[in-house]
């Protein structure tokens, strides 16, 4: 029986966990972003195809250049994060499957076949970007995930080849927890799952 996390592990990436908008002036390593990703790259996706593309915004400049593809409720907190992480995926994912998935001619699955690139790219992409918030809960980081931005605003800016496609933002620092909304409801078991 695999070891499980004690409950300050859970509240940490759960329980205790909450979607911050707003920031301490505490600064972000790049040692420590490098290590949100690091660990983030561990959790699965199908065939190992890792389509996670990630760029982590910091500078000013880099900030202004983000900041008109931002809803206006988007904006502030932005603007004010130490770090903004641009979670895509690579919709050329599968020419590296020769690496990542060597056990057989797994780029051969998806040539050709644009509906189930997209699909699997979104999905596993997806996947990741929750691995991705996870592992840097786990780092001591409060995360603000977030829509509420204009995607090909935002492909034209910091994916300008074309093949990466934003998926999500993620606004990253130590969170100011006055400016925590609260706690919005969540389901209980019953009305939403079912054991069959």
């Amino acid at each position: 029986m695999s070891d499980i996390l004690n409950d300050a592990g859970l509240d940490l990436l759960f329980r205790e966990a909450r979607t911050h908008n707003g920031w301490t002036d505490g600064e972000v390593s790049d040692v420590l972003l490098q290590a949100v990703f690091d660990l983030a790259k561990m959790g699965p996706t199908s065939a190992n195809c890792s389509p996670l593309r990630v760029v982590y915004v910091k500078s000013e400049a880099a900030k202004e250049k983000l900041r008109p593809a931002l809803i206006e409720g988007n904006v502030e907190k932005t603007m004010a994060a130490p770090a903004t992480a641009i979670l895509g995926h690579d919709l050329e994912f599968y020419e590296r499957l020769p690496k990542l998935f060597p056990h057989t001619d797994a780029r051969s699955w998806f040539l050709g076949n644009d509906a189930l690139i997209e699909t699997t790219a979104f999905r596993n992409g997806s996947l990741q970007g929750a691995y991705f918030i996870l592992a840097a809960r786990a780092l001591g980081l409060d995360c603000g995930p977030m829509s509420g931005f204009d995607n090909a605003a935002v492909d034209r800016a910091f994916f300008p080849e074309g093949k990466v496609k934003s998926n999500f933002l993620c606004n990253l620092g130590y969170g100011d927890p006055s400016k925590l909304f609260p706690r919005s409801p969540r389901f209980d078991f019953d009305e939403v799952c079912s054991i069959v």
